[in-house]
C-alpha cells in the first residue's frame, strides 16, 4: 500500500487519541458521592455464623466440657473413667488420683473455665501452706502447656509459678487473685504451635489469658513444653487434650467450656 495513502488514517487517529484521554480523564474526575467512595470498601463476604453469648452461659457454639453433673467429657490419664468427685455442682480434685485429661483434641481454642481455691490455707501439723503448696493445680493446653492454677492471694512465690503464669516461662502482667473461697475464671485464647513435615518448628504457641476479667497473658509466646526442672522445648504433635492437674490438693472447677478456632 502506498505511504500516501496511509497519511489520512494516521492523521485521523492522530486527532482521535487526545479526545480519547481527554474523556478518560473527564471520567475519572467524575465527583463521587460519599456513599459512593464508602461502597468501596465494603465487604460482604463471608458473613459471620450468628453465635449467641448470654452472661454466665457457654457460647451456642461451644462445647460443654463439665457443667455441674457429669464427667463425661473427662477421663484419667492413666486410662479408665475421671476419679474426680463432683460435689455440689463443682469438679474437686481428688488428691492422689491422678490427673484427667478430655476424651476429645484441640488445636486453637478458646477455654473458659471457674476455679476456685480452698479456704484450708494450714496443713495438718497448723503451719500455713506457703508459696507452691498452697492449694496447687494446673490446666494444660494441649496436655503440655501449663497454666498455672494456685493460691496467689496474699502469697509469695516465684512469679513465673504464681497463678496465671505458664508455668516456669511467663510471669503474668498483674496479680488478679482473689481470696480462697471466692470463684475466678480463667479465659483463654489459645494458638497451637504448627510443626512442617519434618517435625520441625514453624511457629510457636501463643496463648492470651484474662484471670477474672483482667489481662494477664498478652498474646504471650509459649516457649515449649512445660518443665519443673530444665529449659522448656518443642516436640512436634498434632491436636490434643486438655489436662487438669492433681498437684494433691483439693482445687474446685465449674461451668467449663471449649470454642474451636
Amino acid at each position: 500500500m502506498n505511504n500516501l495513502k496511509l497519511k489520512p488514517l494516521v492523521w485521523a487517529l492522530a486527532l482521535l487519541c487526545p479526545l480519547a484521554a481527554a474523556n478518560d480523564a473527564q471520567t475519572s474526575q467524575v465527583k463521587k458521592e460519599p456513599w459512593q467512595l464508602a461502597e468501596e470498601t465494603e465487604v460482604w463476604q463471608p458473613v459471620p455464623p450468628v453465635v449467641t453469648a448470654e452472661e454466665g452461659v457457654a457460647p451456642s457454639d461451644a462445647q460443654v466440657l463439665f457443667d455441674g453433673k457429669s464427667l463425661d467429657q473427662w477421663q484419667s490419664v492413666d486410662g479408665g473413667e475421671a476419679k474426680w468427685e463432683i460435689n455440689n455442682g463443682a469438679l474437686v480434685v481428688k488428691p492422689q488420683t491422678g490427673d484427667i485429661r478430655t476424651k476429645e483434641s484441640y488445636c486453637d481454642a478458646q477455654v473458659h473455665l471457674e476455679w476456685m481455691a480452698p479456704t484450708k490455707i494450714h496443713g495438718a501439723d497448723g503451719k500455713e501452706l506457703l508459696s507452691q503448696a498452697r492449694n496447687n493445680s494446673g490446666l494444660f493446653l494441649q496436655e503440655r502447656y501449663e497454666i498455672q492454677i494456685l493460691d496467689s492471694y496474699e502469697n509469695k512465690t516465684y512469679p513465673n509459678g504464681q497463678a496465671g503464669s505458664v508455668y516456669k516461662q511467663s510471669i503474668p502482667l498483674a496479680n488478679a487473685s482473689r481470696k480462697p473461697g471466692v470463684w475466678q475464671t480463667y479465659d483463654i485464647i489459645f494458638r497451637a504451635p504448627r510443626f512442617d513435615v519434618d517435625k520441625n518448628l514453624e511457629t510457636p504457641g501463643y496463648v492470651t489469658v484474662l484471670h477474672n476479667g483482667v489481662v494477664i497473658q498478652n498474646h504471650t509466646e509459649i516457649l515449649g513444653k512445660t518443665e519443673w526442672i530444665g529449659a522448656p522445648s518443642y516436640e512436634a504433635h498434632g491436636c490434643a487434650p486438655l489436662r487438669l492437674q492433681d498437684h494433691g490438693n483439693p482445687v474446685s472447677f465449674r461451668n467449663i467450656w471449649i470454642r474451636k478456632l
